[in-house]
């Protein structure tokens, strides 16, 4: 309350004091005024109550005018502020600064006749602020700091704000740490608020977690002053500040001679008080055994124990060695705290467990060389032992079933099936079975075949296209020889005539190539003679290999620059391997027995046909018209195999005119005896005549209804044939009836008609 009064004791002073004159301008049209404003400087106290408007201040002038009046305009103007006739402001309500701090207001004066004597003269009310506004601290802070810190190391910085005036003491905050917090390791800055550290024995291990209480007080700190406290939390972070430590003093691992080398046999535990990535062990072993066995770190940083070599029961069976652990405290500028309780050395003791172990070769990898085309029958020997104490004995194999290479399953003494050729395979690449008997327990090893040259192949020739001009005088060169050869040795090819009997000759330089030179020229291309040399060729090898090749040169005529204008004929070469002689005869052979084959198949087709068109045996569908049925549908099927009998008296079917369709050709049976055959030939007939008859349409179906067997008891069903009936009925009693059954009487009537080979037996229905 006495700061309040204070405040207030000081603003009326300042007001009743101050005197500063302003002096305004009115700006009347065309005419320049000097004002004559004289007023004081106005001050309102926020938060001061306002039960009735108070006096702040006088609006003045310097004109003497009896009867005047004021008007003013301008922020919170006849609302917040307001003016009499003698221009004294008042305030009509309680004020607050952090709301609005400053009032800016224009102030008018007229005469009692409402005419203007002061034109606008501006002013401002400024509130004067008092200490009503708490400190905050905007927001939580949180801090860490590395254990073993120096002093003075900064944790985190504390801010906090308070809305009274800052350029007064309301405003001004001062920082400090309460005793409600851990005051004994930290410290802050009273007016930076930096919160730093006081010891430098901090130890994660003992306490990790620190909370600070900062408050925060204005009035500078004064014991008036309002204040404001937030806790601060820190955490200590971990530096490696521990020694490593075996759990145990002594560790006992029991571990098969079978161990994978690289692999881990145990774990050491270790006990340290860091956290786990500040750890660092460094592990080492005493003496020899170290190259027998090491330590890493394992994930969780303990000593994982790796075995360096094979384990082998029958030669050691229990090792005992000791390790030390120390740490890597480098950046640790005091002893470690544990320094002298730590176990930093442990003793090891293995083991080794005996195991039943399959074969062990003498070495991991074989190599042996052979000579090609040459049996070999000692190439070398596969050596494997059992490495237990039984010594079982080894069976040997080879896995690859086409390998040209044999191994004695006793001894393992390797030997060749077949004479190799480096040529077609250099290498021979397989795998070598040892297995234990009787338990079956294996092991593999590679074996490589080098295979080594020798000279047996015989030198090739390599020439490009020669030729003889007409014009070619003497020692004119036509072409360069050269020589290749598939064996994998250096080859000193020389050239040579196989004979002298030719107008050629060649010249060898020595050095794997040779000219082919003319003897004597000029040549002819009228000449029906050809050109061609036998060339010799020598590969100077051990045994030395040679090949005659015979050289076709073609003869042309020729230009100026020896450019072939126009050959005759000629190849390059004219030997043939052996292979290409072989293919070819092959490649002869199948197409002459493709043909003989296709021929004989045409050939059999046509006696087939042939001998079908001859055989009687002609499979029909007969119809029968003994009795009535359903219709031509109601049929039943025999077998006419039993017309193919021929007729003793060979009679054919005759027709009167050729030229009438097959179906108008059907007459009228005769009354002779039946003779067996004649059936089957006249079914040859009109297949024959269907066959030549090009005016006709073809068709697929013959129906033959004018041959009608004596004992059939229906009459002849055929209406083509209108001069005749199988009926034995007269007719003739039709011309009694009148001249209009006449006609019908000689159409029935009996006429003479082709003999026809009659059948015994029922109508026929043919099918194409």
């Amino acid at each position: 309350m006495m700061p309040r009064i204070q405040l207030w004791l000081l603003a009326v002073a300042l007001m009743v004091e101050a005197a500063a004159i302003v002096k305004k301008e009115s700006h009347p049209v065309l005419v320049r005024q000097k004002r004559e404003w004289i007023w004081n400087s106005l001050y309102v106290e926020e938060e001061k109550p306002a039960p009735i408007p108070y006096k702040i201040g006088q609006l003045k002038s310097s004109k003497t005018v009896e009867v005047k009046r004021f008007k003013i305009e301008g922020e919170g103007a006849n609302s917040i502020f307001t003016v009499d006739h003698k221009g004294d402001l008042f305030v009509t309500t309680s004020l607050d600064r952090e709301e609005k701090s400053l009032y800016h207001l224009t102030a008018r004066m007229f005469d009692g006749n409402n005419k203007l004597i002061e034109d606008y003269g501006d002013f401002v009310v400024q509130v004067t602020d008092i200490n009503d506004n708490l400190p905050v601290f905007p927001r939580t802070y949180n801090g860490s700091i590395m254990e073993r810190s120096s002093i003075g190391t900064k944790v985190v910085e504390v801010r906090a704000t308070d809305a009274d005036d800052p350029t007064t003491a309301n405003g001004e905050l001062r920082y400090s740490l309460t005793q409600d917090g851990d005051v004994s390791a930290f410290q802050i800055d009273s007016i930076t608020g930096m919160i730093s550290c006081r010891i430098s024995s901090l130890d994660r291990e003992r306490r990790g977690q620190y909370v600070v209480v900062v408050r925060a007080q204005d009035m500078r700190g004064m014991s008036s002053g309002s204040t404001a406290t937030t806790s601060v939390s820190i955490s200590v972070t971990d530096t490696n500040d521990n020694m490593a430590s075996f759990t145990r003093k002594t560790f006992e691992l029991q571990v098969p001679e079978d161990h994978k080398v690289n692999e881990k046999m145990g774990t050491l535990l270790l006990e340290d008080q860091d956290q786990i990535q500040n750890k660092e062990p460094i592990f080492s072993i005493n003496g020899d055994s170290s190259k027998m066995f090491s330590l890493e770190l394992s994930p969780t940083k303990d000593g994982n124990l790796l075995l360096r070599q094979p384990l082998d029961f029958e030669t050691t069976s229990s090792y005992s060695f000791t390790v030390q652990v120390r740490e890597n405290l480098r950046n640790l500028r005091f002893p470690a705290d544990n320094v002298n309780s730590a176990v930093t050395s442990a003793q090891v003791n293995i083991k080794v467990l005996d195991v039943d172990e399959p074969p062990v070769f003498s070495q991991p990898i074989y190599t042996f060389t052979v000579m090609e085309e040459m049996n070999v029958n000692n190439i070398g020997t596969i050596s494997a032992r059992d490495p237990d104490k039984a010594a079982k004995s080894i069976r040997y194999s080879i896995l690859d079933k086409d390998c040209p290479i044999s191994i004695n399953p006793l001894t393992g003494q390797l030997s060749t099936l077949r004479r190799l050729d480096r040529e077609l395979e250099a290498t021979h690449m397989f795998q070598v079975k040892a297995q234990e008997e009787p338990s079956g327990l294996e092991s593999f090893v590679k074996v490589n075949i080098i295979v080594q040259d020798v000279n047996d192949n015989q030198p090739e020739l390599s020439v490009d296209e020669i030729f003889v001009c007409e014009n070619d005088a003497t020692n004119t060169v036509i072409g360069t020889l050269r020589a290749s050869d598939k064996d994998d040795r250096p080859a000193s090819f020389s050239f040579a005539l196989a004979s002298e009997s030719s107008n050629f000759s060649i010249r060898d330089f020595g050095n794997g190539s040779a000219d082919v030179l003319v003897k004597q020229g000029p040549f002819s291309l009228d000449d029906p003679k050809d050109y061609s040399v036998d060339v010799r060729i020598s590969d100077g090898g051990q045994p030395i290999q040679t090949s005659v090749t015979k050289l076709v040169i073609k003869s042309c005529r020729c230009d100026a620059g020896r450019i072939a204008v126009q050959c005759k004929a000629g190849a390059r070469r004219m030997g043939v391997s052996v292979h290409a002689l072989i293919a070819i005869l092959l490649c002869i052979l199948t197409i002459l027995v493709i043909v003989i084959l296709f021929v004989m198949r045409k050939r059999y087709q046509k006696d087939s046909l042939s001998n079908m068109k001859n055989s009687g045996e002609i499979h029909e569908q007969l119809v029968t018209y003994d009795e009535e049925g359903g219709g031509e549908m109601d049929t039943n099927g025999y077998d006419v195999s039993i017309l193919s009998s021929a007729c003793n008296d060979g009679s054919l079917l005759r027709h009167q005119n050729q030229n009438q369709r097959l179906y108008a050709l059907v007459q009228k049976p005769s009354q002779q005896p039946a003779c067996k055959g004649d059936m089957a030939a006249m079914i040859e007939v009109k297949k024959d005549e269907a066959d030549h008859d090009r005016d006709g349409f073809p068709y697929d179906t013959l129906h033959i209804y004018g041959y009608e067997g004596p004992e059939s008891l229906a009459g002849s069903l055929s209406s083509l044939d209108g001069s005749s009936t199988a009926s034995n009925l007269d007719y003739d009693f039709l011309s009694d009836w009148g001249p209009r059954f006449r006609s019908l009487a000689e159409l029935y009537g009996a006429d003479e008609g082709p003999d026809f080979c009659q059948e015994e037996g029922p109508h026929f229905y043919q099918q194409y």
